[in-house]
């Protein structure tokens, strides 16, 4: 009876030391470090009896939400299972904002590494960027623990990554010049005088 009192408190102790994190999906040496779990074998076997038992939900091998993965933004998702610095940005903003209406299949984000990868139902394509562009945050607007590009940043990237790319809706000219000179990424002169 006593163990299983002690082993309730500990398990209360965790998912409140999570509580406080305010996140909702971690990679397991996340996990480690707020638990203060160091050997190996505790953390997997910890983990297991987690999921088993509903407390904790398993997105992939390593990475571990607290609510089932359809119930959590796909955009936070994408960004937490990147598991370094990365943003929103390319089709996916530009997408929501109505400037591209293609259907897009995956949700593009902007990071230190290229990699296709899904997460559940959700897909996802990260365009790789040099650190110089990548950690200026021009542009760059943070909610609800999501980092997002706005519409003119989105398109500075995009036309950086594709010079040729179609936008279908308005556009800002002079604001996309303005955070294409601000980043050092190359003028697209061209683009600044077609109607869109």
């Amino acid at each position: 009876m006593y163990r299983k009192q002690k082993r309730r408190m500990r398990n209360d102790s965790r998912f409140a030391t999570l509580a406080r994190i305010g996140e909702m999906a971690f990679h397991s040496n996340d996990l480690a470090n707020a638990w203060g779990i160091t050997n190996t074998n505790t953390l997997h076997t910890t983990l297991k009896r987690y999921y088993k038992r509903g407390l904790l939900y398993r997105a992939y091998n390593g990475f571990y939400t607290l609510k089932p993965i359809a119930s959590i933004n796909p955009l936070y998702l994408g960004l937490k299972a990147l598991h370094s610095y990365g943003y929103i940005s390319t089709e996916t903003v530009l997408g929501n904002t109505g400037i591209m209406q293609q259907g897009i299949a995956y949700n593009t984000l902007v990071g230190s590494v290229s990699k296709t990868f899904h997460v559940g139902q959700n897909q996802y394509r990260v365009r790789k960027l040099a650190d110089r562009y990548l950690f200026n945050d021009v542009g760059i607007e943070t909610k609800d623990g999501i980092r997002m590009a706005t519409p003119e940043r989105a398109i500075a990237d995009l036309l950086y990554f594709n010079p040729r790319v179609y936008f279908d809706g308005p556009i800002n000219w002079p604001r996309v010049k303005a955070i294409q000179k601000t980043l050092g990424y190359p003028f697209t002169p061209k683009r600044y005088t077609t109607p869109s």
